[in-house]
C-alpha cells in the first residue's frame, strides 16, 4: 500500500510522528471520523521558528483529511512561560510585546493552513487571553484551582525535573499547567475540540486537561503527542552552528540560510527530517534514503529537504533566491542583483562602506583591498592578487592594475570580494 493510500493514523505512525497518544480510540478518530483538534504556540518572539514547522506541518496533513484545526496563540500563556523542557524560568514579556508578536505570528500561520475555504474543516485562530484575561486570581483560583491535587501536578516530569534543579521553579511557572488544562476544556465546551497535540514536551500539560475536562463535565478528549526533533548528536533541531535561531521570517533568517542550514542536515537525521517535515511520499522518501548510502556525496536527500521546506515557507521566489545564492558561493559570477538580494545572500559576511565619489573616480584595486578586512596591507594584497588568490563578483583578477570603477558593481551599490575559496568581503559605495 502507498503512503498516499494509507489511513492518517497510520501514515502519522510510518513518519515517526506519534511519540504518545492517550487512548487506542485516537485511531478512529484520525481515520474514520473529521474532528476539532488544536495546538498552543506561545508568541515569546515575533516569528516562529523552524522547530515549529513539524507541528504546523502536522496539523495542515490532519487538515488535508478533513479535520478542522485550532490555532491556539497563547496571549495569556505567553505572559508566564511554560517550564516543560527549561532548564530556567523564561524572561517575562511586556504585554504590548506579547500583542504584537500574537498578531505577527497571526500572519504567518496564514501562510500554511487554509483559513479561506467554505469547508467545515477551514483553520481558526484562538487567543486564550480572550477567556483567561477574564478571571480575577481569587475567581481563578476557586473555579479552576480547586480541581487541582498537588500530588498530581508535582508528578508532572516537568515540574519534577525543575524543582530538583538549581533554577527551582516559580509559582507563576507552576499554574501553567492549570491554564493549559483550562484551554482544553474551554475549547472543548465552546468549539467541540476534541483532541489536543503537541510536542514530547508537552504531555504533562496536555494529560492535566484531560483529567479537567473529565473532571468537569465527563467529557472525554484526547492527546497526541509528536517528538521532539533532534539531530544525530541531540542537539535541538532549529538552531544554526552559532545557536541562533532559524526563524520563518525572511526579516530575520533569509531563505537562503534557512535553505544552508537544512541542506547541511547530516546523513543520519535527514531521513528522518523528510518522513517529519515534507509531504513527499514514503516510497519518495525510502528512493532518497537508498541515494543516500549509495552516493553520499551527491547529497539528494538534503537537497529535497531543503527545496522542500524552503519552498513550504518562502514559496518558489524564496526557494529560487536560496538556489541562486548558492551557486554564487559556488562560483557562479555575481552580476545584475539588488542591492537588497546581494546583502541578503550574504548578510553573514563582513562588509565595509567606501564613498560613491570614491568609486565614480575609480579606485585601484590594491588600494580597495587593503579597505577591506581581508588584507592589512597593499604589499599583502599585491602578493594575493600575482597569485591569482583575489576574485571579484567570483571573477578572478589578473592584474594589479586593475581599476575599480561603477562597472565592476554586482549590484546598484555593491560589489563582492573574495580572497581564496571561502573568505569574502562585501564593498557598500554610499
Amino acid at each position: 500500500m502507498s503512503s498516499a493510500s494509507l489511513p492518517l493514523y497510520e501514515e502519522l505512525e510510518k513518519r515517526g510522528l506519534i511519540l504518545d497518544a492517550s487512548s487506542p480510540d485516537i485511531k478512529e478518530l484520525l481515520n474514520e471520523k473529521k474532528i476539532s483538534f488544536y495546538i498552543g504556540y506561545d508568541p515569546t518572539a515575533k516569528s516562529l521558528q523552524i522547530g515549529n514547522l513539524m507541528a504546523i506541518i502536522t496539523m495542515r496533513r490532519l487538515q488535508l483529511h478533513g479535520h478542522k484545526p485550532y490555532v491556539l496563540v497563547g496571549g495569556a500563556t505567553g505572559m508566564i512561560g511554560d517550564p516543560s523542557g527549561k532548564s530556567a524560568e523564561r524572561v517575562l514579556l511586556d504585554e504590548n510585546v506579547i500583542r504584537s508578536n500574537v498578531e505577527a505570528q497571526k500572519k504567518q500561520f496564514a501562510k500554511f493552513l487554509d483559513f479561506t475555504s467554505g469547508a467545515s474543516n477551514v483553520a481558526s485562530i484562538v487567543n486564550n487571553n480572550d477567556w483567561i484575561g477574564k478571571f480575577s486570581f481569587i475567581e481563578f483560583l476557586r473555579d479552576v484551582g480547586k480541581r487541582f491535587r498537588m500530588s498530581e501536578m508535582l508528578a508532572k516530569d516537568s515540574v519534577k525535573s525543575r524543582l530538583n534543579s538549581e533554577a527551582g521553579l516559580s509559582f507563576t511557572e507552576f499554574t501553567y499547567q492549570m491554564i493549559q488544562a483550562y484551554d482544553f476544556h474551554y475549547l472543548a465546551s465552546t468549539h467541540q475540540v476534541v483532541l489536543q497535540m503537541g510536542g514530547g514536551d508537552q504531555w504533562g500539560n496536555i494529560t492535566a486537561g484531560i483529567d479537567y475536562a473529565r473532571k468537569m463535565e465527563g467529557r472525554q478528549v484526547f492527546g497526541l503527542v509528536i517528538p521532539l526533533v533532534t539531530d544525530s548528536q541531540g542537539r535541538k533541531f532549529g538552531k544554526s552552528e552559532g545557536g541562533s535561531a532559524i526563524y520563518l521570517d525572511p526579516e530575520m533568517t533569509s531563505p537562503y540560510q534557512m535553505y544552508q542550514y537544512l541542506l547541511n542536515s547530516d546523513d543520519t537525521s535527514v531521513i528522518k527530517y523528510l518522513k517529519y517535515f515534507t509531504f513527499l511520499s514514503l516510497e519518495e522518501i525510502e528512493k532518497l534514503e537508498e541515494e543516500t548510502k549509495n552516493n553520499p556525496h551527491l547529497r539528494l536527500a538534503q537537497k529535497a529537504l531543503a527545496s522542500e521546506l524552503v519552498r513550504f515557507v518562502h514559496g518558489e521566489e524564496g526557494l529560487n533566491a536560496s538556489e541562486q545564492a548558492t551557486k554564487l558561493f559556488f562560483g557562479e559570477k555575481i552580476e545584475n542583483l539588488k542591492d537588497k538580494d546581494l546583502q541578503a545572500i550574504f548578510q553573514d559576511v563582513p562588509s565595509v562602506e567606501i564613498s560613491r565619489s570614491e568609486l565614480d573616480a575609480g579606485i585601484d584595486i590594491l588600494e580597495l583591498l587593503s579597505k577591506t578586512p581581508l588584507y592589512a596591507s597593499k604589499g599583502e594584497a599585491r602578493r594575493s592578487v600575482e597569485q591569482k588568490g583575489v576574485s571579484l563578483n567570483n571573477s578572478v583578477i589578473e592584474s594589479i592594475t586593475l581599476k575599480i570603477t561603477t562597472q565592476s558593481l554586482a549590484s546598484e551599490s555593491c560589489l563582492v570580494l573574495r580572497k581564496g575559496k571561502k573568505n569574502y568581503c562585501v564593498v557598500k559605495f554610499h
